[in-house]
């Protein structure tokens, strides 16, 4: 398959994914998070299974001029990332609140944290699932898409700003920055992995952090 076909399958499935929540919506809560979870693992798994079998012939502009593709870079660069993108977070959330006075909370945060203490299953959707098809959809597919035609920074900002629109948050400056952080992650070494290591590392300490923050009754400042 070429890279067209496949960034068009993993659009699609991570659509299908997306909406899946609909699909079980007339059962109980802890079938639909259940459900939902399933949905998003299987997407996730897909779409590796996409990629590694279509590597060789579905290559991307990023991919073929990449210089730094060594495993051991990119696997240090995928962990620094990870501390990175949360700076990254920090300093937009406090940019953004300083001058729109938003909410510095995260209502996607908050209701991703209700759904995972309803059903601790959910935490492998945010930290596994949804990370992996979000990278291979929003910087793979769709900077692989529109690269040719707008060249990488600009192909970077629209995947960037879909990226963020897709999470209703509010913070829309937040995520537009994260989902850009991101694709320098993948443009530097053109290997998809070194982003979604840092997205999930990321996720996976935030759920945490506002895990112990919940159990620990630990009231954060205003």
């Amino acid at each position: 398959m070429s890279i067209k076909k496949v960034s068009f399958s993993m659009i699609l499935l991570y659509g299908l994914v997306f909406f899946s929540p609909y699909i079980f919506s007339p059962f109980s809560p802890n079938i639909v998070i259940s459900g939902t979870t399933f949905t998003y693992i299987l997407g996730a798994g897909l779409m590796i299974w996409l990629y590694i079998k279509n590597k060789e012939t579905a290559v991307t502009i990023v991919e073929k001029e990449a210089k730094l593709t060594s495993p051991v870079f990119i696997f240090l660069l995928g962990v620094s990332g990870i501390f990175l993108a949360m700076i990254i977070q920090a300093i937009v959330f406090s940019i953004e609140t300083a001058i729109t006075g938003a909410d510095p909370n995260s209502q996607n945060t908050q209701n991703i944290i209700k759904v995972i203490l309803a059903n601790p299953l959910f935490i492998l959707a945010t930290t596994i699932g949804g990370p992996i098809m979000e990278e291979f959809v929003f910087r793979r597919s769709m900077i692989g898409l529109t690269e040719p035609y707008t060249g990488f920074w600009f192909s970077a900002i629209i995947s960037s700003a879909l990226f963020s629109v897709i999470h209703q948050d509010g913070h829309f400056f937040v995520y537009f920055f994260m989902g850009f952080f991101f694709a320098l992650l993948y443009k530097m070494t053109g290997k998809i992995w070194t982003s979604i290591i840092a997205h999930c590392g990321m996720n996976t300490i935030v759920v945490i952090a506002q895990l112990v923050i919940h159990f620990g009754n630990i009231e954060m400042p205003k």
